[in-house]
C-alpha cells in the first residue's frame, strides 16, 4: 500500500493557486484512476483505490499548509504504512514552472509544509516530488505569488504541465520504481 499525498490549502479560496500543486496532481490521479476523495479522516479528505494493481491512499491534507504533517502521521500509523511507501507532492520555487524533481529524500528548504511533514515523521527520507512553480519577479511577492490566482494563460499552462508530469512520475513509481521515474523524470 502506498500513501500518496498532495500538499496544498482546503477552501475554494486557494484552488487554482501555486501553492496548491500537490492537490492538482492528486486530483488528476483520483480522476485517471477513477478514486473518489470523499472521506474525511486524518485531518484530511482522501479515497483509497488501486494504481497499476498497487492499492494507493490518496490524501489532502485540510490542516492548511503548515501543519500538513499531523494528516500525514495520521493516516501513516492508521494504515501502518511505512515511510519508504510515502510519496509527497508538492511545489517549489527553486525550480522553474513545468518541470518536476524526485528525490528520495532531503530537507524542506523554505517550504513549511515540508518543514511539517519531516517533523512529524521525524524524518527526511521518504520520497518526494517537488513540482515547480518558479519565483515572483520581486522577493518581497513570495506569500501573494504562491497564495495568488494564476493570471496568465502561459502560467497556467506551465503549471498544468508540471502536475500532469507529476502524475506521471507517480504512476512510473508505482510500475518500475523510484529510481527509474528519477531517471525519466530529473
Amino acid at each position: 500500500m502506498v500513501l500518496i499525498v498532495g500538499l496544498g490549502n482546503p477552501e475554494n479560496e486557494y484552488a487554482n493557486t501555486r501553492h496548491n500543486m500537490g492537490f492538482d496532481t492528486i486530483n488528476k490521479l483520483a480522476k485517471q484512476y477513477n478514486i473518489e476523495i470523499n472521506k474525511h479522516k486524518f485531518k484530511g479528505i482522501y479515497g483509497t483505490g488501486m494504481i497499476e494493481n498497487e492499492k494507493v491512499i490518496l490524501l489532502k491534507p485540510q490542516t492548511y499548509m503548515n501543519l500538513s504533517g499531523e494528516s500525514v502521521i495520521e493516516a501513516m500509523q492508521f494504515y501502518k504504512i511505512q515511510l519508504e511507501n510515502v510519496i509527497v507532492i508538492y511545489d517549489d520555487m527553486d525550480i522553474e514552472p513545468g518541470k518536476i524533481k524526485i528525490r528520495k529524500k532531503g530537507s524542506a528548504g523554505s517550504h513549511n509544509g515540508m518543514k511539517s511533514v519531516i517533523q512529524q515523521v521525524n524524518s527526511e527520507e521518504f520520497t518526494r516530488i517537488r513540482v515547480g512553480i518558479g519565483t515572483p519577479e520581486y522577493k518581497n511577492d513570495r506569500i501573494q505569488y504562491v497564495l495568488g490566482k494564476i493570471a496568465s494563460q502561459e502560467d497556467k499552462q506551465k503549471l498544468e504541465m508540471g502536475t500532469n508530469m507529476a502524475k506521471e512520475a507517480v504512476i512510473e513509481m508505482i510500475k518500475h520504481g523510484v529510481d527509474t521515474a528519477m531517471n525519466k523524470f530529473n
